[in-house]
């Protein structure tokens, strides 16, 4: 009879085993509209179980540039109606990979009121940081209020001599910015004024485009600072007959300038770069700013211009290199046949 060594077989039981691990979220416990908690890191293979608490919620899944709708495929609880000293029902979620899930309770208001929740997001201070994800779905909760006239939102007031004033209650704005499509390789509009935490969406139209973050000093590449980079859309590539079109979401973290580009090639030197909060009576405006993306496509031009020669040499010598070792080659042979 075959048997494995002894050896073997102690060395497998003592082999450490790991288990998937629960997490246990609260879904609006304590009449709270929240998750809680509301993120947490998990492992593939980890169950996120959700418990529903009374009134009515969902867990659906969204996507970090449109927190508070639906994503394409994504999971949805469905409504779960909860009674006080019901029992409580839960839905669970299998953790698959290690890339971000975001996730929204889609009753009325709730997901602009701050009930979202995320799998894996990125660290704080990163552009997919819970905090700025959060901070997207409180403007799509304030655009959608202010845009119907509820109360508690900035939208302008009387005063006794007629000039409107904004209410003593701000929000965060969304300002849209077109990407591409019918207007060309531009961004429009190409710059913006803005405030902290307001929601800057932009809407990737035809062509293939990103919007990636630079500096004023070198527009056309990626800001690199220390290590760190700036953001990154990714490329967005959408159809000439498509009549929906992807959005990604940057949030605005304070006042100071903020430079971009398109890098996809050729389209920063052609002047698709983008700016927020430039100083206009500043020298570092932004017509500076896409002169000095222009000026890159020369100084490409003027590189590329002088490359061939040294290619050129390169090959030179490749050629009488190869002719020597033929000529060695033919000489050996006629000594051989001589």
């Amino acid at each position: 009879m075959f048997s494995f060594p002894r050896a073997l077989i102690l060395g497998l039981v003592a082999l450490p085993l790991t288990a998937a691990t629960i997490h246990d979220v609260q879904v609006g416990a304590d009449g709270q509209l929240a998750f809680s908690p509301e993120a947490i890191p998990a492992q593939i293979g980890d169950q996120v179980v959700f418990h529903f608490n009374p009134k009515n919620h969902t867990v659906t899944q969204s996507s970090f540039a449109n927190p508070c709708g639906q994503k394409p495929g994504g999971f949805d609880s469905g409504f779960e109606p909860v009674m006080a000293n019901q029992t409580q029902p839960t839905f669970a979620i299998t953790v698959n990979d290690t890339q971000p899930i975001w996730v929204f309770c889609r009753q009325t208001g709730h997901c602009g009121q701050g009930m979202v929740f995320a799998v894996n997001c990125g660290a704080d201070g990163s552009q997919n940081s819970f905090t700025n994800f959060k901070n997207a779905a409180l403007a799509q909760g304030a655009a959608a209020a202010s845009s119907a006239g509820y109360p508690g939102y900035s939208t302008p007031t009387a005063t006794a001599s007629g000039v409107a004033t904004p209410s003593a209650t701000t929000s965060p704005q969304v300002h849209t910015v077109i990407v591409g499509g019918a207007n060309g390789e531009v961004y429009t509009p190409s710059s913006i004024t803005a405030q902290p935490n307001d929601i800057v969406t932009f809407e990737f139209q035809q062509k293939n485009h990103t919007v990636t973050q630079s500096s004023f000093s070198s527009p056309c590449s990626r800001l690199n600072v220390n290590g760190t980079t700036g953001f990154d859309s990714g490329f967005f590539p959408v159809a000439a007959n498509a009549t929906q079109f992807p959005t990604w979401n940057y949030t605005v973290q304070d006042t100071k300038p903020v430079w971009a580009y398109c890098r996809q090639v050729g389209h920063c030197q052609s002047g698709m770069v983008f700016a927020i909060n430039p100083v206009e009576d500043s020298p570092n405006n932004f017509t500076a700013f896409l002169n000095n993306a222009k000026l890159s496509a020369t100084n490409t031009s003027t590189t590329s211009a002088s490359a061939p020669s040294s290619t050129q040499s390169s090959s030179a010598v490749s050629t009488r290199l190869a002719g020597t070792s033929v000529t060695l080659m033919v000489i050996a042979l006629l000594s051989l046949v001589l």
